[in-house]
């Protein structure tokens, strides 16, 4: 049987340094550089996940992390501060009021979330699981 030792995710970004800024900048994360190879990120929690620059690199169309916050609309607030645009998909399966939250808690359909992109163009959330 296959037994693993560790484990942990990556993703592609397009720019390394633009990378770096936004994850440790923006969204206040610790950020080790592993030289050309890439970046680790040390997400909330204890998770780590790496992060490697790619020439080709297209954007992944689905979410790749996921941000747990107390306050979506203050966490946004402060995000948007710092120059971060939401996403505004407003589909019937995912409606968004028009700040860009899909308020999940109040419609029993799970939990508030808002989407955003980094610089490579990957798709981010914050969420808020609870009132």
């Amino acid at each position: 049987m296959f037994t693993a030792q560790n484990a942990f995710s990556g993703f592609s970004v397009n720019d390394q340094a633009k990378a770096k800024t936004f994850y440790s900048d923006v969204l206040g994360l610790e950020v080790e550089e592993e030289g050309s190879m890439g970046l680790t990120l040390q997400l909330p929690g204890g998770t780590d996940v790496f992060v490697y620059p790619k020439e080709n690199h297209e954007p992944a169309t689905f979410t790749i992390l996921n941000f747990v916050v107390e306050d979506i609309d203050k966490a946004m607030d402060e995000l948007t501060a710092q120059g971060v645009q939401f996403e505004q998909y407003d589909t019937d399966e995912l409606p968004q009021d028009e700040k860009g939250v899909m308020r999940g808690l109040s419609n029993s359909m799970g939990p508030d979330i808002a989407w955003f992109k980094d610089p490579a163009g990957n798709i981010l959330a914050v969420l808020q699981e609870s009132k």
